[in-house]
């Protein structure tokens, strides 16, 4: 299996976007604050948001989405179990396709853990 590297996709995506930020600058910011609304404390916990949204960014097949979920999820101290038992959900509901995107998510966590 090949290497991904998340972090430089994540940097490659902020930098594309950054132009757009400029031209559409008040979409972005609803977008931000959709974002950061979404993912708040509230009945569900932000690291169950972010489980969430990582399992849907692996069955929608989105390599930036898993980066960047990812990261999230580690700086919330997340486990490595509980990514596992996210995916064996993702699998269940996505088939062969959201198994090989649980490979990539599982790549892209050990690599967040050996270089935060």
């Amino acid at each position: 299996m090949s290497t991904f590297d998340h972090a430089s996709l994540m940097q490659g995506i902020n930098e594309s976007l950054s132009t757009f930020r400029k031209a559409q600058p008040d979409a972005m910011r609803g977008f931000s604050q959709l974002a950061q609304a979404s993912m708040a404390e509230g009945a569900l916990s932000t690291k169950h948001k972010e489980l969430i949204a990582l399992a849907i960014g692996i069955t929608q097949r989105c390599s930036g989405c898993i980066g960047f979920h990812i990261k999230a999820l580690h700086k919330l101290n997340a486990t490595r179990a509980e990514i596992e038992e996210m995916l064996s959900v993702c699998v269940y509901m996505g088939g062969g396709p959201a198994l090989m995107y649980a490979a990539e998510a599982l790549k892209a966590w050990d690599n967040q853990v050996a270089n935060p």
